[in-house]
């Protein structure tokens, strides 16, 4: 889950969806991204983040989405970018009865400990890069921790 769902999270998603498939275990997981707000629902991921994406050869057909109460009783993990985006969620859990979900920074699973995955949305084709190393090695590690 990331602010808009046009950047960070589309990435995380396509990356960890390439990642169970190479590993063959696509069956035993549902992934998805959206976001905390709702300006983009319905968008395709921002083209940077498009490029980045084929660059690394993984395409995505994903539109923005915003979590919904749903997600919390759906979802075993929600794995977010930011704080803020960390509050957020947790502030929509509350709210929901049954919240099975555990809601965690994808950063906590990056071996090089950067715990924030910043907004590439204002900076230029070398943050998404950056924003696509943090994923995979998060994801991976996430991946080998619970399975």
């Amino acid at each position: 889950v990331s602010t808009g769902n046009i950047c960070r999270s589309p990435i995380a998603e396509a990356v960890f969806r390439k990642l169970v498939t190479d590993e063959k275990v696509e069956n035993k997981w549902m992934t998805d991204s959206a976001a905390v707000s709702d300006w983009n629902v319905g968008r395709s991921p921002d083209a940077r983040a498009l490029s980045c994406l084929g660059n690394h050869g993984i395409e995505t057909a994903h539109r923005a989405r915003q979590v919904t109460k749903d997600d919390f009783q759906t979802f075993d993990y929600i794995l977010c970018m930011d704080e803020s985006n960390l509050r957020d969620l947790k502030r929509k859990s509350n709210q929901v009865k049954d919240c099975k979900a555990k809601i965690e920074l994808l950063g906590t699973y990056d071996p090089q400990k950067q715990l924030i995955i910043e907004d590439p949305y204002y900076g230029n084709e070398k943050d998404f890069e950056t924003v696509y190393q943090q994923c995979v090695r998060c994801c991976k590690a996430f991946l080998e921790q619970s399975h």
